[in-house]
């Protein structure tokens, strides 16, 4: 998978794993949102850090359905206790998991929209492809894409250009 992410570097591109932790992003990804620590919580950056409720702008739709990813995970792995722990940690954190864990909704997506308001660029819009390998179902590519032609498209190379300055000047 990690080859694809290099493939695929001209879009934002984030790997999951179990529960969906973090296994790896590519610099689009930090472009768009945040650069992500392999290892760290997906689900935790998306209720607990401030700036995914500032960026995504369809945040409520998109964290519902991570919730019921998360119940989807939690019932392919009934004797891993962490997934729970997770999901009191978030419902304790925000109350609208609580809420949207208690309508016991599971669901699986292959693809769905997401709208981001970026500090630098404005207003992007991705189309949202989660590939999951046969021998691993546990492990989602996680591939942002944008209509071809579409301000997005077009915007991309400029925010590419951004961050990878930003980058370097942070390492200076």
């Amino acid at each position: 998978m990690l080859s694809l992410m290099t493939a695929l570097d001209h879009l934002p591109v984030l790997l999951l794993g179990h529960r969906s932790e973090v296994l790896a992003s590519n610099a689009m990804f930090g472009a768009v949102l945040r650069d992500l620590v392999p290892g760290s919580s997906f689900p935790r950056f998306l209720f607990l850090d401030p700036l995914a409720r500032e960026r995504i702008l369809n945040w409520s739709q998109f964290a519902s359905a991570l919730v019921a990813a998360l119940r989807r995970d939690a019932g392919r792995h009934p004797r891993d206790r962490r997934p729970t722990a997770l999901i009191d940690e978030l419902r304790d954190a925000d109350c609208d998991v609580a809420r949207w864990w208690d309508d016991y909704g599971v669901r699986d997506y292959a693809s769905v929209a997401k709208s981001f308001r970026h500090p630098i660029v404005g207003d992007l819009s991705f189309d949202i492809e989660i590939v999951s390998p046969p021998h691993d179902p546990d492990q989602h590519l996680v591939v942002y894409t944008a209509q071809p032609g579409s301000p997005t498209a077009g915007l991309l190379p400029a925010l590419a250009s951004w961050h990878q300055t930003s980058v370097d000047s942070r390492a200076r």
